[in-house]
């Protein structure tokens, strides 16, 4: 049986779920979400679990069975908690900063860049060089947050950029000329 999939998923306060056909919806005090999932698996709530069973253990079935838990366990988690990831900007004159609901990042092109965020994601500038996107939906969120970090990507040589709090970029050396190297007469 599927490690993942076989571990039930603990019920917050204040979450409430149902099952609608082939869709598994989830209430909490950050909102909503609903789930699509396979009729063929099995959502059920006992007591304050939430269990997913799956009705064989075909290939298909026992693949579906632990991304099934893992998306309804994202989604409980979602609407009690919320998701966070945090972005930061690396470069001379790089800076970040809410303009209304929208991001405005200045990071070394002639224009800034505006970012909207999509319904259910928000934007938090902390410092000028940090980035909070927030939401409940945790594919949403970082789906968002890799966009923000594709407007300006760390850079090879120099680590300039925007990357995810805490990523290492491992740094190229450059050309051997500009050290002196061999090859000079």
């Amino acid at each position: 049986m599927s490690r993942i999939g076989r571990q039930p998923i603990a019920l917050p306060k204040g979450v409430t779920t149902s099952v609608e056909g082939d869709v598994f919806k989830v209430k909490g005090p950050k909102g909503e979400l609903a789930v699509p999932f396979n009729h063929e698996l099995i959502i059920k709530q006992d007591g304050d679990n939430v269990i997913v069973e799956r009705p064989s253990e075909q290939q298909r079935h026992r693949a579906l069975h632990g991304l099934t838990r893992t998306l309804v366990a994202n989604a409980i988690k979602g609407v009690s908690d919320g998701f966070t990831i945090n972005l930061e900007l690396r470069g001379v004159g790089y800076r970040a900063k809410m303009n209304g609901k929208a991001l405005e990042l200045t990071i070394g092109y002639s224009h800034p860049v505006i970012i909207e965020p999509p319904a259910g994601v928000s934007f938090a500038v902390p410092e000028a060089t940090k980035i909070d996107v927030s939401g409940i939906d945790k594919q949403l969120v970082g789906q968002v947050a890799a966009n923000v970090r594709k407007v300006r990507k760390p850079d090879a040589y120099h680590g300039k950029g925007v990357r995810f709090l805490g990523q290492h970029i491992a740094l190229k050396a450059g050309k051997a000329g500009a050290t002196g190297g061999k090859g000079k007469k």
